[in-house]
């Protein structure tokens, strides 16, 4: 059984609102080439949010460089995120979608900094940032 989420779209309705490369990643689980992303290196203050729907994902105050070429966060915002063995690799790697829409965000590791230890390592064509 799929799972449903809040915000639902035909996939119609997911190309036209993302762009090509969002779709490829959000809708088809594919991941962007590493260091592709300019959020990669955002560092204002502000907010994540899902490209998908807008949803709150994770607040700047939880990014870090952890220098694999994709935007990492050590937590997500409260109940903003889902994980799930990853279709593709299975018990290999944990995948983060938007509880909200249930697009593809990324990946869970358990090589984080503290207070979490946790890396949630995200495409950042997934993200839109909305500064303070």
């Amino acid at each position: 059984m799929k799972p449903q989420f809040p915000v639902t779209r035909s996939d119609a309705e997911w190309r036209k609102r993302l762009k090509p490369d969002q779709y490829m990643v959000m809708r088809r689980f594919e991941t962007e080439p590493a260091g592709s992303c300019a959020l990669n290196h955002e560092t204002r203050p502000g907010t994540f949010l899902c490209a998908g729907c807008d949803r709150p994902l994770f607040v700047s105050q939880t990014k870090y460089d952890s220098n694999t070429g994709w935007p990492s966060f050590y937590a997500p915002v409260d109940g903003a995120v889902g994980t799930k063995k990853d279709p593709v690799y299975g018990d290999l790697q944990i995948e983060v979608h938007c509880r909200q829409c249930g697009s593809h965000l990324g990946h869970l590791f358990p090589d984080g900094p503290p207070p979490t230890n946790q890396r949630y390592c995200i495409n950042g064509v997934a993200l839109n940032f909305k500064p303070e």
